[in-house]
C-alpha cells in the first residue's frame, strides 16, 4: 500500500484543487505555497531521521546448532541452541533455546523437542517462525512505534526457495524489512578480513549443518563451494561408531560431549580417554565403556574428508592470481566446528596451505552480519532485501 506524506497533501490541497477551480488564484498563492512546502519537506526529513533512529536493527546468525542475535548499539545479546520444545496437542511452543535443549531426549509423550533448522536451511517453517518471533520480541523494546529491521545470514549454496522461506519466516515473525547475506561474506567481515581490497582471501566457515568455503575479493564472492556436512555429522559418526563397535546407543548430546572432550582431527601425541554411558543395544540395559581419543579421531575421519572436499574444490577453481594471494595469506577458519582440536593442522596438512583460526570463530558470522547491517550502503550489492 503506498504511503503519503504531509507535503503531498499540501500540494494537492493548495495547488491541484485551486488549479481546477480557479486558475488565477494559483499565482497569488505560489509564494506561500512554496514556503509551506519547503518547511514541510524539512519536517519529512526530520521524520525520516527519527524513523531510522527509532527503528531497531537486529542481525541474526540462524545456524543449525546455535542462534546468535546482535543488536545495533548493544552487540551480541543472545547465544542459544537452535532448539524448540513444542506441545504435540496444540502445537504450542513451550520452550526455546537453552531451556529447550535440556529437554532433548527427555521429553514426555505430549512434548516434542526438535531442531527447526537442518543443514543450514529451514526444515520446519512454522517452528522457525515461532523461534524468530521469540528472539525478536526478546531483544526488541516492549513499546515501540516501528518494527525492527532484521538481517539474517544464509549458506551461499542454498536455493532460491530456501532463501524465500527464510525471508517469509522473518517477516512473519515481526520484522519490518528483511535482509539476507551469504555466510562466507558475513564471516569474512566478522573475521576482520579486508574484503574490499584487490587481493584474494579464503574463508572456511564450518558450523553445525554446513561447511562453506569461499574466496573473497573486491567486496564479493569469487568462488564458493558448500557441503551439507559439518558438526552434526561428526556427532552422528561418533554415535554410529559406538553402536557398531560397542553395541551402545547414545544420544546426540552425549556424542557432542565426546567430540568436545576427547575429539581431535588428528591423532593426539598423548592418548586421552573418557567414560561413556548409554543403553546396550542387545540387552537393553544401561552400560558404561571407556572410549579413547584415537577411536574418536578414526570415527570422524570420513566426515572430515567430506568437509575437506569443499575446500579443495574451491582451491581448484580459484584463478591463479588469487591462488598466489591465498598461499601467502592462508585460509581463515570460522564457525563453531572449527574449534575442534587440531582442525587447522589437519587442514594445513591436507591442502598444503597454512590455515589459522579467526578471532572468536563462533561469533564471526553474527558480528559480520551486524557490521553489514550498519553499513548497508557499502554492502548493498551483496545483500538481498525484502
Amino acid at each position: 500500500m503506498p504511503t503519503y506524506r504531509y507535503s503531498d497533501f499540501l500540494v494537492h490541497r493548495y495547488v491541484i484543487l485551486p488549479l481546477k477551480i480557479c486558475p488565477e488564484k494559483v499565482i497569488s498563492l505560489s509564494l506561500s505555497i512554496y514556503n509551506c512546502i519547503k518547511s514541510t519537506c524539512l519536517l519529512d526529513l526530520v521524520l525520516d531521521l527519527g524513523f531510522l533512529m527509532l527503528s531497531q536493527r537486529i542481525a541474526i546468525d540462524l545456524g543449525t546448532a546455535n542462534i546468535l542475535v546482535w543488536v545495533a548499539g548493544e552487540g551480541i545479546v543472545a547465544n542459544e541452541p537452535t532448539v524448540v520444545a513444542v506441545s504435540e496437542e496444540d502445537n504450542r511452543v513451550i520452550a526455546v533455546g537453552n531451556e529447550a535443549k535440556r529437554m532433548l531426549g527427555r521429553t514426555p509423550g505430549n512434548l516434542l523437542a526438535l531442531r527447526p533448522m537442518r543443514d543450514g536451511v529451514v526444515a520446519d517453517y512454522q517452528v522457525t517462525e515461532a523461534m524468530l518471533r521469540y528472539f525478536i520480541s526478546k531483544v526488541a523494546p516492549r513499546i515501540s512505534l516501528f518494527k525492527p529491521e532484521v538481517m539474517i545470514c544464509v549458506p551461499a549454496g542454498c536455493t532460491q526457495v530456501e532463501r524465500r522461506a527464510v525471508l517469509d519466516a522473518t517477516l512473519s515473525a515481526g520484522a519490518r524489512v528483511a535482509y539476507l547475506i551469504d555466510e562466507p561474506l558475513a564471516a569474512s567481515i566478522g573475521a576482520k578480513i579486508p574484503i574490499a581490497a584487490p587481493s584474494g582471501h579464503m574463508i572456511v566457515d564450518i558450523g553445525g549443518g554446513t561447511t562453506e568455503a569461499a574466496v573473497i575479493c573486491l567486496g564479493g564472492v569469487v568462488v564458493h563451494k558448500s557441503a551439507r556436512v559439518a558438526g552434526n555429522k561428526l556427532d552422528g559418526a561418533i554415535s554410529d561408531f559406538m553402536k557398531r563397535k560397542y553395541n551402545l546407543i547414545i544420544g546426540d548430546q552425549t556424542a557432542e560431549s565426546i567430540k568436545i572432550k576427547v575429539g581431535s582431527a588428528t591423532r593426539l601425541v598423548q592418548e586421552e580417554a573418557m567414560e561413556v554411558s548409554g543403553r546396550d543395544q542387545v540387552l537393553g540395559l544401561p552400560r558404561t565403556i571407556v572410549l579413547s581419543s584415537h577411536e574418536v579421531t578414526d570415527s570422524i575421519r570420513p566426515v572430515l574428508s567430506q568437509m575437506l572436499g569443499a575446500v579443495k574444490g574451491v582451491l581448484e577453481d580459484t584463478p591463479p592470481e588469487l591462488a598466489s594471494d591465498i598461499i601467502e595469506r592462508g585460509i581463515t577458519m570460522s564457525g563453531g566446528t572449527s574449534l575442534l582440536r587440531n582442525f587447522d593442522r589437519f587442514m594445513t596438512e591436507e591442502t598444503g596451505v597454512p590455515a589459522h583460526l579467526a578471532e572468536d570463530p563462533l561469533l564471526c558470522v553474527v558480528r559480520g552480519t551486524g557490521i553489514a547491517l550498519e553499513n548497508l550502503d557499502i554492502y548493498k550489492r551483496s545483500v538481498t532485501k525484502r
